[in-house]
């Protein structure tokens, strides 16, 4: 009996290494074919149409934005609230790079959706943005409209739109900051010398 335990632990730890192999495989595979870039969330070779700004209580900073209009341009949605330290954190790099690359085609959205009651308040959103300096357009999502619309999850979450308006690039929480730039320049067109 014992000998048969044996043989079935081996066969089951053989089955797992072969899936481990399998799936390293797969995983070089498609970071060999994207260039060594690997995109979290959404692969650019399998990349989906960004679904619009819906449900947008109030624009501020902007009149209403639809993705129809920015065709041709690079978009990086941002999903934030202003009470979440994590968002907090990630605003230097999203105003950084809305500061560096808005004249060279890129447009930054934050999408406002709020986690808590006081946060639904356009006043306390308009202080907060003024609080934090955003110039870019920040859509109000209190209802979760154009969050569920994107199927997100989390704050901050950063959704990079291409010129045709496909979703090729998301990531989740603070962190890879510079290989987000990395992203948004290559969508751009821009080399390591320019801009």
């Amino acid at each position: 009996m014992f000998e048969r335990l044996k043989i079935a632990a081996v066969a089951a730890a053989m089955v797992a290494a072969f899936g481990a192999v399998a799936a390293l495989a797969a995983f070089a595979s498609t970071t060999a074919s994207s260039g060594g870039k690997v995109t979290q969330g959404v692969d650019v070779q399998t990349a989906i149409q960004a679904p619009d700004f819906t449900g947008i209580n109030q624009w501020l900073n902007s009149p209403p934005l639809d993705l129809k209009q920015l065709r041709g341009k690079v978009v990086l949605v941002d999903f934030w609230t202003f009470d979440c330290i994590n968002c907090v954190h990630t605003l230097p790099h999203v105003k950084e790079w809305y500061s560096r690359y808005h004249d060279k085609g890129l447009v930054v959205v934050g999408v406002h959706t709020p986690e808590y009651t006081f946060e639904r308040d356009t006043n306390n959103l308009k202080k907060a943005i003024k609080q934090y300096g955003i110039e870019y357009p920040v859509a109000q999502d209190n209802q979760y409209a154009t969050w569920n619309a994107y199927r997100n999850q989390y704050w901050p979450a950063l959704y990079l739109i291409d010129q045709n308006g496909k979703i090729v690039y998301s990531h989740f929480g603070e962190g890879r900051y510079a290989q987000t730039e990395e992203v948004i320049r290559g969508l751009l067109g821009l080399s390591a010398k320019q801009g």
